[in-house]
């Protein structure tokens, strides 16, 4: 089914870095990570979060939303890649290898 092709199928990462000296910078950065998390952001490292999205279009919304709520000061950086992409990716804890596990469920029809 052409639908759910692993090449349409995307994921949206959000990594970031900003700053929290100041009360109001701590807010900001609280407030943008709140953000990402109501969209249905999920946390995969510290300051990197990711979306699965079903299509470059559904990608594409959300990225305007990230956008749309940017903070005043620090760095972001957003990253959309298919689904085929992510699944190549190799993660390690130490030099131990271990399997990429998926932070949604995936819906399945009959």
């Amino acid at each position: 089914m052409e639908r759910f092709s692993e090449y349409r199928i995307m994921w949206v990462l959000v990594f970031f870095d900003l700053p929290t000296e100041t009360r109001k910078e701590k807010k900001a950065y609280s407030d943008f990570r709140k953000r990402l998390i109501e969209d249905g952001f999920t946390m995969f490292q510290f300051s990197i979060y990711l979306r699965h999205c079903a299509s470059r279009e559904n990608a594409d919304v959300h990225i305007k939303r990230v956008k749309k709520n940017l903070p005043p000061l620090g760095q972001v950086g957003i990253l959309c890649i298919t689904d085929k992409q992510f699944g190549q990716m190799e993660l390690f804890q130490g030099k131990k290898e271990k399997p990429v596990s998926t932070p949604y469920q995936q819906l399945e029809l009959f």
